[in-house]
């Protein structure tokens, strides 16, 4: 654990505010979720929760699904992290911080396919591969991630590939409801 050295006191209402620095550096933004561990020595740990980082295994045999279904690299990501690659080395990709442009393609929760100039890294900080087609992960009225296909430089996704992932994201963010 890395010692921040601020300190907060904690409010009559039993609040703490997590300074913004802290929030910037940890992509934490205003309504996100967090989980709370306790340790025995007394230590109170934040931690963000991911509800589709907790299908790990499960999204990773989807995404190898997907691969193999389309014939294309394919990813499922949360809002903040690449959780599961197929097609691909995953030493790549797999826990990669999501590039601000995937970032805000699920924001605007709609599906978005390569068109020509507009590019999508997938990977904060990795311009190899791009996404050819984004579908957001959308449960409860919330994104919480997002299902995408890397293609080759220039290829453009078929209907298919749009298909699949919009299947998919629709899929995940129903299971993730019930």
């Amino acid at each position: 654990m890395k010692a921040t050295g601020i300190v907060r006191r904690i409010d009559d209402l039993g609040r703490v505010v997590i300074p913004k620095e802290i929030r910037r550096t940890m992509r934490i933004r205003e309504g996100d979720p967090l989980e709370i561990y306790t340790e025995k020595d007394g230590e109170v740990i934040f931690k963000k929760y991911s509800p589709i980082g907790e299908l790990g295994d499960f999204a990773a045999n989807y995404a190898e699904t997907l691969a193999q279904a389309s014939g294309h690299c394919a990813c499922i990501t949360d809002r903040d992290n690449v959780i599961a690659v197929s097609g691909i080395p995953k030493k790549e990709l797999i826990e990669k911080p999501v590039s601000a442009e995937l970032e805000n393609v699920m924001n605007d929760k709609i599906t978005v396919t390569y068109e020509s100039g507009k590019i999508i890294h997938v990977a904060d900080g990795n311009d190899k591969y791009n996404a050819g087609v984004v579908v957001p992960i959308v449960s409860e009225g919330d994104t919480i991630g997002s299902v995408l296909f890397i293609m080759k430089d220039g290829e453009k996704p078929s209907e298919i590939e749009s298909k699949l992932a919009e299947s998919a994201a629709g899929f995940l963010g129903k299971h993730m409801e019930g």
